[in-house]
């Protein structure tokens, strides 16, 4: 062989092995796509659709979507979210686009923790956005969980920062129209757990929120503060 051709397919060779460990590293960390559900406008309670440049900083806001029972939270950064890869539990890769609106800012994630499933209810919210720490040991501007301390970052698209969570906050992807500034709610990424969650609060939904706990929002999606829609927001 001379040695051009023994180049040649040292060179192929190469090429084989790299092309063959990026499949296998794919096949390894999967590749999570979008999920998509129904379109839906987020609005007021007056039915209004809601403005993303009027959204308060740094507040929670609370919304359902894409079951008529499985809460998320939306919330104003006050700063630019920029895209992140991140994976599930099962490894599987997937890429957050980062936030929408004018500064890029504006977020929504499930509002069911990725530990033990902890949600915000009408009575009780163990799980919120900390603007500031509220006790030793939780972090500024984290998306904290009282039940083990899981501690997400909502400018990261959720990723776990501490605690025994085991992946990020499943997202929920909005769509910004510039002109009319309204915000709509089109698709899940990363880690659902929708399945479990409704095995696990079977009995609770079913008295909390009826027989339509699992049906599909509709065309909107109602936005209250978290302050308003739940009694107490334990702050740990």
């Amino acid at each position: 062989m001379d040695r051009r051709s023994f180049i040649g397919s040292c060179s192929a060779t190469a090429a084989c092995v790299t092309a063959s460990a990026a499949f296998q590293a794919r096949a390894i960390a999967g590749d999570a796509k979008p999920r998509l559900y129904q379109r839906s406008l987020l609005v007021d309670e007056k039915g209004d659709a809601i403005r993303a440049s009027r959204l308060k900083r740094q507040v929670n806001y609370v919304f359902h979507y894409p079951f008529e029972a499985t809460p998320v939270f939306l919330l104003d950064l006050g700063k630019a979210a920029p895209p992140h890869s991140l994976s599930t539990r099962d490894r599987d890769a997937y890429s957050w686009p980062g936030g929408v609106g004018t500064g890029k800012s504006v977020v929504a994630y499930s509002a069911i923790c990725a530990h033990q499933l902890v949600y915000p209810t009408r009575d009780v919210s163990f799980i919120s956005f900390r603007k500031g720490r509220a006790t030793k040991g939780v972090q500024d501007g984290m998306i904290h969980c009282c039940a083990e301390h899981s501690q997400y970052d909502p400018a990261q698209g959720a990723r776990v920062m501490s605690g025994p969570a085991p992946q990020p906050l499943c997202a929920v992807l909005l769509e910004h129209d510039a002109r009319a500034d309204t915000l709509t709610a089109y698709a899940t990424l990363g880690g659902e757990l929708f399945d479990e969650f409704f095995r696990k609060y079977e009995m609770k939904l079913s008295l909390d929120v009826g027989a339509k706990a699992k049906h599909r929002v509709g065309a909107q999606a109602t936005v209250r503060e978290l302050e308003k829609f739940c009694r107490n927001a334990i702050q740990c």
